[in-house]
């Protein structure tokens, strides 16, 4: 995953709303959302290949999404961060899978990523690039790249020229996604999905062998949680609903 938009505690019928972005090699499996576990109850897509996830949520109500972190040091990555994201999803609140994820870093060495656990209570990101930065973020709207989120970006030498312009893109999209007045969840989250595909933020990759394989729409609200998905880039794939009767 390598977009993630979101707006917590913004609306007042959905206080959780995730717009994201995968990204990852074209020939590499992954299953479309299902139930993922069932103890606790989640539900998220997985990579067929080390058998972790990007983004789902549980039965208590905790949302969790990863991106890579594109750093200039080399780090062990001594096992999947999707497996680290499956396990945060075990946890009873975004406070006590934060917690997890701080334990897990100490034991294993991860490649570099940026870890947004949330609930109705707290929305948490995490960010490793071989030392772990946790911060609870305000009410709002966020926007996390690659090279950081909400305009507090650190860019790899190794990545300079693109790096600079993914924060420049994502500076632009949370500003084009500050909410209207009187807008409802449901209208700003299609306003994300639009961003998502619009290839003008370049958040919507097509590479020969490396590109968006598919994107997310995850909204929490007092009627339950509210999941569609794209199989494939959002810009040619219609957004389907993920049946949520598991839960």
């Amino acid at each position: 995953m390598c977009t993630l938009l979101f707006a917590w505690q913004v609306f007042e019928d959905a206080p959780v709303v995730i717009a994201a972005n995968r990204d990852e090699a074209i020939g590499r499996p992954s299953h479309p959302p299902g139930l993922y576990s069932e103890n606790p109850r989640v539900i998220a897509p997985w990579d067929e290949q080390a058998g972790g996830t990007w983004i789902g949520y549980n039965a208590f109500g905790v949302t969790a999404v990863i991106t890579n972190r594109w750093i200039d040091d080399e780090l062990a990555a001594e096992r999947s961060r999707g497996l680290l994201v499956g396990e945060a999803l075990e946890r009873e609140s975004a406070e006590d899978a934060a917690r997890f994820v701080e334990r897990s870093v100490r034991e294993v060495e991860y490649d570099g990523f940026n870890l947004a656990l949330i609930d109705e209570n707290a929305a948490i990101l995490l960010e490793w690039d071989g030392g772990l930065r946790v911060r609870n973020v305000d009410p709002g709207v966020h926007v996390v790249v690659n090279v950081g989120a909400d305009g507090d970006f650190e860019v790899p030498a190794s990545r300079s020229a693109f790096g600079e312009r993914q924060a420049e893109n994502a500076r632009r999209a949370r500003e084009a996604l500050q909410p209207d007045p009187g807008e409802r969840s449901g209208e700003w989250h299609g306003r994300a999905a639009e961003i998502l595909r619009d290839h003008d933020y370049g958040f919507c990759v097509h590479a020969d062998s490396y590109g968006t394989r598919s994107s997310s729409l995850i909204r929490v609200n007092a009627e339950g949680v509210e999941y569609r998905f794209a199989d494939g880039p959002p810009c040619e794939t219609e957004y389907e609903p993920v049946d949520r009767h598991v839960f």
